[in-house]
């Protein structure tokens, strides 16, 4: 399993590099298989498959692994995090149920996350208790997801968004942004980054009350600050409190 980060291959991690280059099998979604496009060479296999596909590409991973070839499944940002991880280990539990025979070794290797690359770009939102919250209701029912959204905006967490908005759910994200505003400032920074560290990168500042009015596609990553939280000179920053405890002058 080998995450290959935000989308910029500088960031792509040596050891990644390393499992992608040395496998005899490289399997992911298409468009993260075109980000790595140069670490792959002729004589590996590609299995790429689209969207949607994730159990089949998963399932064809780990049969190619269990016939005693070194397979690479690569997964955008981190592996571990709304990736692929957790649907091998089950597919893996699953096959040790029906066969005792030894399952191949799975490693991970871990990649630089969305909210990790985003906040980075933003500036440093993340510094203090942060949330992450998928708007995708595909695996989770919505009513779930409130229930969610209302805890973390209720705690004050920052909330980090995946999955924002798509075309079949264009409104989820007016909602969040609805149940969030219960707890908070309609003047509370959130930053959108779009395609982050890729060509078409975009980075917006907005408020609460305005966010839902900027560009937010299933490429966005959202990041609602907390109630401290402030923007500077185009940066985005949730304080820690260290201005609480210590004279910073």
């Amino acid at each position: 399993m080998v995450g290959t980060g935000p989308g910029a291959t500088d960031l792509v991690t040596p050891r990644a590099r390393l499992a992608i280059e040395s496998a005899d099998v490289i399997a992911g979604y298409r468009t993260y298989l075109e980000l790595v496009r140069e670490f792959i060479s002729e004589g590996q296999e590609v299995i790429s498959s689209a969207m949607m596909q994730e159990v089949d590409r998963c399932r064809k991973a780990l049969e190619a692994a269990c016939a005693g070839r070194r397979v690479a499944l690569v997964c955008g940002g981190d592996p571990g995090i709304y990736a692929m991880a957790g649907l091998v280990f089950e597919l893996a539990q699953r096959a040790e149920k029906e066969n005792p025979a030894p399952l191949p070794v799975i490693e991970i290797i871990p990649g630089i996350p969305a909210l990790g690359s985003c906040a980075a770009i933003l500036g440093a939102p993340l510094m203090h208790d942060f949330a992450a919250i998928s708007l995708s209701d595909l695996l989770t029912p919505w009513e779930l997801i409130e229930k969610r959204l209302h805890a973390a905006a209720s705690a004050d967490f920052v909330i980090v968004l995946y999955n924002p908005k798509s075309k079949k759910r264009a409104g989820h994200i007016e909602q969040a942004r609805d149940i969030i505003m219960k707890y908070r400032p309609a003047h509370t920074p959130v930053g959108i980054v779009v395609s982050a560290t890729r060509e078409a990168e975009s980075v917006e500042l907005a408020t609460l009350e305005n966010m839902t009015g900027h560009d937010i596609n299933m490429q966005t990553t959202v990041i609602v600050g907390n109630t401290r939280t402030f923007t500077w000179q185009g940066r985005m920053i949730t304080p820690r409190g260290y201005d609480k405890k210590y004279s910073l002058g």
